[in-house]
């Protein structure tokens, strides 16, 4: 497969010379090693997902690592979480020394534990999602990002539900005494069919015979292994009644489609799903733009229980914001920005000479109408495809 440039590596390299460890999170597949193997061609490599290595690992530690000749990149290191303290421990003997180990996992949440106990200031932790839009035009709503799907993605269909059967024997057993994957796999159906919705945990329980907390377990896994995307309620009180639950998202769209049964363009054309699908698809656009640039994902969006809705609020500098709303139409009219244009009267109320609220429809385009243009005063109606070239 070859390789195309990601948006990452700007910050690896940057880390990599600041600090002994580089630790990359990221889902299954979203092209972790190729990355690190492209950047660093001449590291050694270990694999633990590989038995023989786990073992020579737990067997000998000290003397596994004195063959390792840095730098070296351990793979999928939630296998084996003790390599962080032994990693540390060398890291200590020649603090100065930068760019010697990187490190990387299908499981953030463990992985960050391990982190935060083992290596505080010791390690630079970045995310590396499926491929975005701005790294290569092959990104679709019906493909998603996943490198190996848009490789070829006439094997879309075969390669997906081999990432699920793969996901769910590893990963997710992994992680939690899961004991009937049958159940588990209907459970990640149910979770996609609420694609863009208000989390409702009581909703995904019932069909399941399951209880909440026993959702909210599996919500955890499927979060922490970086297979939805949680974008919680904008925090600031605007003088309304705020709906406080996550909006939920498959968080690669080509997933989504895949569990929802889409197989073609013109299947998803058709489906009541396109909307969310669109929306969370942004989303993770926004989400992939931030992380890129090494910030932490910053995504919100607001409801309100008078009906004001807005699908998402981006925190700006200077103490403004940014607000996005999407829209799958290829038509759209200024009705369309009101909902923009009263949070935003709202929010500059509040907020006074802060209150700066730039305001953005994304929409797919026309082709009558491929560029941005104005579609209500403040308001600028924007092709996705220019919408995400411009993020930062």
């Amino acid at each position: 497969m070859r390789y195309l440039p990601r948006e990452l590596e700007r910050q690896i390299t940057a880390a990599a010379k600041s600090f002994p460890a580089v630790v990359l999170t990221g889902p299954r597949r979203s092209g972790k090693t190729f990355l690190l193997r492209h950047l660093l061609p001449k590291a050694s490599y270990y694999l633990f997902e590989d038995p023989d290595v786990v073992a020579r690992f737990r067997h000998d530690p000290q003397g596994f690592l004195d063959e390792v000749k840095p730098p070296a990149i351990l793979d999928e290191v939630q296998n084996v979480p003790e390599v962080f303290n032994f990693v540390r421990a060398r890291t200590d003997r020649v603090p100065r020394r930068a760019g010697q180990w990187f490190l990387t996992g299908s499981q953030e949440a463990g992985l960050m534990r391990n982190i935060t106990e083992s290596m505080a200031g010791r390690a630079a932790v970045l995310q590396l999602l499926p491929m975005s839009a701005r790294e290569t035009p092959r990104v679709t709503l019906l493909h998603g990002g996943y490198p190996e799907v848009l490789a070829r993605p006439t094997a879309a269909r075969l390669w997906f539900s081999s990432y699920l059967l793969t996901y769910l024997e590893r990963d997710v057993r992994a992680i939690s005494a899961v004991h009937d994957l049958a159940v588990f796999r209907r459970f990640l159906a149910l979770v996609a069919s609420r694609h863009g919705q208000v989390l409702n945990k009581s909703d995904l329980a019932a069909p399941l015979g399951m209880s909440v907390p026993g959702i909210g377990r599996w919500l955890d896994i499927l979060e922490a292994t970086g297979q939805i995307l949680l974008v919680l309620p904008y925090f600031e009180n605007v003088g309304k009644r705020l709906i406080k639950s996550p909006k939920l998202y498959i968080a690669d769209s080509g997933l989504a489609c895949h569990l929802l049964g889409i197989e073609t363009a013109a299947q998803l054309e058709r489906s009541p799903f396109l909307g969310p699908i669109f929306e969370g698809f942004i989303a993770g656009e926004m989400a992939k733009a931030q992380l890129n640039a090494g910030r932490r994902r910053e995504l919100y969006y607001f409801r309100d229980q008078q009906g004001l809705e807005v699908d998402f609020i981006v925190p700006t500098q200077g103490g403004g914001v940014r607000l996005v709303e999407a829209k799958a139409a290829r038509t759209v009219t200024p009705s369309d920005a009101g909902p923009l244009q009263r949070l935003a009267a709202a929010w500059r109320g509040q907020a006074g000479p802060r209150g700066n609220a730039d305001m953005t429809l994304v929409h797919r385009p026309a082709r009558a109408e491929p560029v941005s243009h104005a579609v209500a005063p403040g308001v600028r109606a924007m092709p996705w495809q220019e919408f995400v070239q411009g993020l930062v």
